[in-house]
């Protein structure tokens, strides 16, 4: 059981680490004065789900899920 706790462990320790990294890699939600001007609603603005960004806002999503499964699991004391 050691063994398998000590994967589950560096997992863990992964997840983390990419999703602070995910997480700094976004940008941020303001949209300051372009917000003013309509600039908001560029093409970017409206694909953004096809876009890096959008990619980057799943993948977070995928990884906060792991690290919350995680996080129950080694909290369990099972393993």
């Amino acid at each position: 059981m050691g063994v398998v706790r000590i994967i589950v462990s560096i997992l863990y320790i992964i997840v983390s680490v990419a999703l602070v990294v995910l997480v700094l890699m976004q940008e941020g939600k303001a949209q300051g004065l372009g917000s003013i001007s309509g600039a908001a609603e560029s093409y970017w603005g409206k694909n953004k789900g096809r876009s890096m960004e959008g990619m980057l806002v799943k993948i977070t999503k995928v990884l906060a899920f792991f690290f919350l499964a995680l996080t129950i699991l080694l909290n369990m004391n099972i393993i």
